[in-house]
């Protein structure tokens, strides 16, 4: 397995948060959306989930956050993508258990390994997790 640096942990971040993909509104109406805030920061996002039978078909979202929440919600984006529901709850519970510094699967999380440290910066951890909660409540039909 490839050692990240800090160095390219912080790159793949800020990275995703200067160009994030998955920063748009949905294509269709078809979407299922949840709206989430933060009251510590900037974060007001709403995260959409395109759901078809039981696959994550697409998922992106809009709206104004820091660049944990901007970064964090994009990788998340790109790894439900295509994930059958179980899979994606799964993949959501192991980014929980990492960033709560719980025992996890770091072969389910590819790239949002790179908040592995979150925790070390309590007041971050709401940045971090905030779209992951809102396709989480998705995903269980809230």
């Amino acid at each position: 397995m490839l050692t990240l640096t800090n160095d390219m942990m912080r790159s793949i971040i800020m990275d995703h948060y200067s160009n994030p993909a998955n920063k748009h509104q949905p294509t269709s109406a078809n979407f299922v959306k949840e709206h989430m805030h933060s009251d510590n920061c900037i974060d007001d996002l709403d995260i959409f989930l395109l759901l078809e039978g039981d696959i994550v078909k697409d998922a992106c979202f809009d709206g104004v956050a820091c660049t944990i929440s901007t970064a964090s919600t994009d990788i998340m984006c790109d790894l439900l993508k295509g994930k059958n529901i179980k899979d994606a709850l799964y993949t959501i519970e192991q980014y929980n258990h990492m960033i709560h510094e719980e025992p996890f699967d770091s072969d389910a999380l590819e790239e949002a390994i790179v908040f592995i440290n979150t925790s070390k910066q309590a007041a971050r951890i709401r940045c971090a997790t905030i779209g992951w909660n809102a396709a989480d409540l998705i995903l269980k039909g809230k």
